[in-house]
């Protein structure tokens, strides 16, 4: 393993070097970094001139150039990096910490959503192959694959930022509005259902009358100008999320499992009033280190919980404890809803259609949090509707090659459970052929969505790589390049390791 590893270490450093050789002496060569200098009618034009070439050792020939810019690099090693500097004279390495921050809060949000709610579509509709569920998402996945990305954001904007924003002015949804909603959202509950058609229609009134309900409910109590979840939202919630776990972990057959997690719910429910005060004060930290604590406490419930497998109990328990967490501070962050929108710098339009924060606005982490989220929801939506279309796709036509492999049917043929068939044998097979796009677009987060960045004006990666390229400045670009570079290498190197650690038949050798 660790012959392999580093003889891909070390393949991987000279294709840096030859990439990034070519692609400086490409980006040299693509324009003048002195042109809009030369169209200056000031008198000092020369000087600045001069300046310029002299601060970018421009009258160097850019082979030359790519060393000395590598050995700036290679200061890393010495904790001295000097990637250079762009043509306003700011340095590389300030560029890239500023851009990387706006990438990461831009894209790392989009792209787990997509994997977590695409391989999980995928997954659903193989085990159901033709049933309208399954060509409810087969239509979608196709739908949204073939939206050009600022078509959407576009439609985005419109809707989910200004519409939204000016349907705050009166939040009230007119019956006809209402019973229009309904249908179609029953409409779709009968066209993702399956079974028998009695079962199709029973559902498609379930969701008609939970829809009309929660619309109903959600203008009588003006819940988006004031939401709330309060202890009977959490109760259901963290109930429906045990029991869940419970069948994902382990089936329903292991009471003691899911007793766990019960157990995290009337946890989380118990010390929510105490802990209030504490979430007053409020930081990153420690809301990390709260969500800790009830991962651990639903830990130390599932080996309490017992059983006949004490590590099912204190994954449920885990995860259960967690989603407890991410309740607290969800209702929480609700409290603060109504101070962010009626701030003087938001004047009652939370949902913004561009940058990534509101400038000079001031609150506690609460306020930050939300003005956060709010800024990055619609770039979001946007790059996970697209990606999550791919990776539906991919893990519906795993997973069906999967279920008719022999050693599928043979499970059956023993009396295996279909839920461990499905979670045990075919679901881990199924990850196998996904390790590699997955990891693959782990390493590409970092260098951004270009397209998106520039609709909503987020200055990441993307962006700062289109605008040194358009302007010849080839050290930014080097930078970017380096950066992500260097994390598609690393990714894909992560990407063989798991393919080890998925199917026992691979090894990895030197």
């Amino acid at each position: 393993m660790f012959m392999y590893v580093a003889r891909r270490l070390l393949t991987a450093v000279f294709i840096l070097f030859g990439a990034s050789f070519l692609i400086y002496l490409l980006t040299a060569a693509s324009g003048d970094p002195l042109a809009e200098l030369r169209t200056l009618q000031s008198a000092n034009k020369e000087a600045l001139i001069q300046q310029r070439i002299d601060a970018l050792n421009l009258d160097t020939p850019a082979p030359l150039r790519y060393f000395m810019w590598l050995g700036g690099v290679l200061g890393c090693f010495t904790g001295k990096c000097d990637f250079g500097s762009n043509l306003a004279g700011t340095p590389v390495t300030q560029l890239l910490s500023n851009a990387i921050y706006q990438t990461l809060i831009l894209v790392v949000a989009a792209t787990i959503l997509s994997i977590l709610i695409g391989v999980s579509l995928g997954i659903i509709s193989a085990l159901r192959q033709y049933s309208g569920l399954d060509y409810t998402v087969t239509f979608a996945s196709f739908l949204f694959f073939s939206l050009p990305s600022f078509w959407i954001a576009v439609l985005l904007k419109e809707f989910l930022a200004i519409g939204f924003n000016d349907f705050l002015k009166n939040p009230q949804v007119t019956i006809p509005t209402t019973l229009l909603i309904s249908l179609v959202a029953g409409l779709f509950w009968y066209a993702a259902s399956y079974g028998k058609q009695k079962t199709r229609i029973l559902l498609a009134v379930f969701g008609f009358v939970l829809t009309a309900g929660l619309i109903i409910f959600v203008s009588a109590t003006e819940w988006l100008l004031n939401p709330f979840l309060g202890i009977p939202f959490m109760l259901v919630l963290g109930v429906l999320a045990a029991v869940v776990f419970t069948i994902l972990v382990s089936g329903l057959r292991n009471r003691r499992a899911l007793i766990a997690g019960l157990a995290m719910v009337v946890v989380g429910l118990i010390v929510y009033f105490p802990i209030q005060n504490l979430l007053d004060q409020a930081t990153f930290l420690m809301i990390v280190i709260i969500s800790v604590v009830f991962i651990v406490l639903g830990i130390i419930a599932g080996l309490l919980a017992g059983g006949y497998d004490k590590g099912q109990g204190a994954r449920v328990g885990a995860l259960t404890g967690f989603v407890m967490a991410l309740l607290i501070f969800a209702d929480r962050f609700m409290q603060s809803w109504g101070d962010y929108i009626t701030n003087p710098r938001i004047k009652g339009r939370p949902i913004p259609t561009a940058n990534a924060s509101t400038p000079n606005l001031n609150g506690d982490f609460w306020i930050s949090g939300l003005d956060t989220f709010t800024h990055i929801l619609l770039p979001t939506i946007a790059l996970t509707l697209i990606s999550l279309a791919s990776y539906s796709r991919y893990s519906r036509a795993s997973m069906l090659e999967i279920m008719n492999q022999d050693y599928i049917r043979t499970a059956r043929a023993k009396g295996v459970s279909e839920r461990a068939v499905v979670m045990k044998h075919a679901f881990r097979n199924a990850l196998i052929p996904l390790a590699t796009i997955i990891a693959m677009d782990f390493g590409a987060i970092i260098g951004g969505a270009a397209i998106t960045e520039r609709i909503f004006s987020f200055k990441g990666m993307g962006s700062l790589f289109l605008d040194s390229l358009a302007h010849t400045d080839p050290n930014p670009v080097m930078g970017v390049f380096l950066v992500t570079g260097i994390m598609a290498l690393v990714f894909n190197l992560i990407a063989d390791l798991l393919y080890s650690i998925l199917d026992p038949r691979v090894r990895v050798k030197a």
